[in-house]
């Protein structure tokens, strides 16, 4: 890769912020195939939907939808000789996915330094979109806080890793890196 290609981007953002569409509407701007990683699983009427909303946002431009609701970093590795740009979404709900998992904290922060590692090795274009969990009232229940909590620590260090990083507020996004 040449300097001027950018390799890693991070798009987070509040629900409803516009930061799909805009991770969305960059990798399309990226010459060459392009792949979906999608992290969530239908486990619901609700969840279909959204998913099914997604799919349809994207038109024959996506080469290939990629479902892996855990192994992030192997999907990452596996698909980025094969496309140009892979959008991750969402990665708050991979933390949600490892945590049901019954993974520890400590192991969580692990992986996500071990994907903060693989995110700038890649061949690829990789825009991984997130949420912004902590600027509202501190959660009453200890899971909640301690979600809220590990969104925060992986936030900072997929920041700290990724080349550009964008905030994403009632649709406008903000570069911040």
């Amino acid at each position: 890769m040449t300097e001027n290609i950018i390799s890693s981007v991070l798009v987070g953002g509040g629900v409803r912020s516009g930061k799909s569409g805009f991770a969305q509407k960059m990798a399309e701007a990226v010459p060459g195939r392009r792949a979906y990683l999608a992290t969530a699983e239908a486990l619901d009427a609700e969840m279909e939907k959204r998913i099914a909303k997604h799919q349809a946002d994207r038109d024959d431009r996506w080469h290939k939808t990629i479902e892996e609701p855990l192994e992030l970093t192997a999907a990452l590795q596996s698909a980025g000789s094969e496309f140009a740009v892979i959008l991750v979404d969402c990665l708050t709900l991979w933390l949600s996915n490892l945590m049901g998992r019954g993974d520890s904290d400590e192991q969580i922060l692990a992986t996500i330094d071990i994907l903060a590692e693989t995110i700038n090795r890649s061949p690829a274009t990789i825009i991984l979109v997130t949420n912004e969990v902590g600027l509202g009232l501190v959660p009453e229940h200890p899971l909640s806080r301690r979600f809220r909590d590990l969104s925060g620590f992986a936030n900072q260090r997929l920041a700290a890793a990724c080349q550009e990083v964008y905030f994403t507020v009632w649709g406008l996004p903000q570069k911040l890196k």
